[in-house]
């Protein structure tokens, strides 16, 4: 018998029987207080996280954010919220937001497991603001923050072919010289509006 056969017959010897899947995948981890773990992760992966009371705090929130305080070019995808004098309605190929200092886009629901947000991608002309972008603010609801991925999951649906993503954080690479690395390919900050 040749080695590789003596291996193979080894290991077919020790094989570990068959284990069934969980019943419920759904399940997860649960946190008593989702908003204190979606901030707390946030922070953990470079993001932050800013709270306001109604829909009326959000223009104000967005002032004080230190990106705003150079930005020329700042696109604005949320309703009822004058700001921004990019318009993605305006923008002809992505290329165009090449330039675009900060965008200000409507999350759909936060993940308070890894601080991820929901972007669907269908309600923006032009998905690629998203990666583009110095500086990505994303409003979520807070009464949509769910608890873990598994959770996450099953509130997700398209209609047929779609695009959406889960964005937790900033841009960030550890692949040059083993030295972590904010905004190398995308997004330089991330700020999460909590809107509650």
């Amino acid at each position: 018998m040749g080695s590789k056969a003596e291996i193979l017959s080894r290991i077919r010897k020790h094989a570990q029987s068959d284990v069934a899947l969980p019943a419920d995948v759904t399940d997860g981890i649960r946190y008593a207080d989702r908003q204190a773990q979606f901030a707390d992760v946030l922070k953990s992966v470079g993001g932050q996280i800013v709270e306001v009371a109604g829909h009326d705090g959000i223009r104000a929130a967005i002032d004080t954010l230190p990106c705003m305080a150079d930005a020329k070019q700042i696109v604005c995808a949320i309703a009822d919220v004058d700001l921004g004098n990019v318009s993605l309605a305006d923008v002809a190929v992505p290329h165009e937001l090449a330039g675009v200092d900060v965008a200000i886009v409507a999350g759909e629901f936060g993940v308070a497991e890894n601080a991820a947000v929901w972007v669907n991608g269908q309600t923006l002309r032009h998905r690629a603001v998203l990666f583009l972008a110095q500086h990505l603010v994303l409003v979520v609801p807070r009464e949509a923050m769910c608890d873990n991925l598994h959770e996450a999951y099953t509130r997700l649906g398209f209609d047929g072919a779609g695009y959406g993503v889960f964005v937790s954080g900033p841009s960030k690479t550890a692949d040059i010289e083993q030295s972590l690395v904010i905004g190398a390919h995308g997004p330089r900050s991330l700020t999460v509006i909590l809107q509650g």
